[in-house]
């Protein structure tokens, strides 16, 4: 697998990470909407919440979207080294599965990423960046799986 272009995805980045939650939310936003029976995983907070919309203001899922959009600047950080996290991905791997995740959701994931950085972004959303943002999901996934082996 080539390796992504860091300075194009720090750059593109850098404006994502000023305001972290409020874009985690679009990235959630639009996943629920292209999967939306994704959301009952959630039951551990979202069980009492009649849309998605309250789901996403609970505290517990603030407190998901945050550590979501801290993997996503971790990998950021680490762009020229991700085999660093390798061990780490493939526990947070682990930790999806056990609460029934399936591995072919991380292509929606990957897909409300791409949504979330091309509102954030608006014209320097280029298709260099976009190949560039695909190249890093895909080592992303591609380490997480590693907690679906032997299934």
């Amino acid at each position: 697998m080539e390796r992504p272009e860091p300075e194009l995805i720090r750059q593109s980045w850098q404006a994502v990470s000023r305001s972290p939650l409020e874009h985690g939310t679009v990235l959630f936003t639009r996943l629920f909407d292209l999967e939306p029976d994704l959301l009952p995983l959630f039951q551990y907070n979202c069980g009492q919440y009649s849309s998605p919309e309250d789901c996403l203001s609970s505290p517990e899922f603030l407190d998901h979207i945050r550590k979501v959009m801290l993997v996503i600047d971790a990998a950021v950080t680490n762009v020229e080294d991700l085999s660093s996290l390798e061990e780490y991905l493939a526990g947070l791997g682990r930790k999806h599965r056990a609460v029934g995740v399936k591995l072919s959701s991380f292509s929606t994931v990957g897909e409300a990423l791409l949504y979330m950085l091309e509102k954030c972004l608006g014209p320097a959303f280029t298709p260099a960046v976009r190949a560039a943002w695909r190249q890093l999901y895909g080592a992303v996934v591609q380490a997480m799986s590693r907690g679906w082996d032997g299934e």
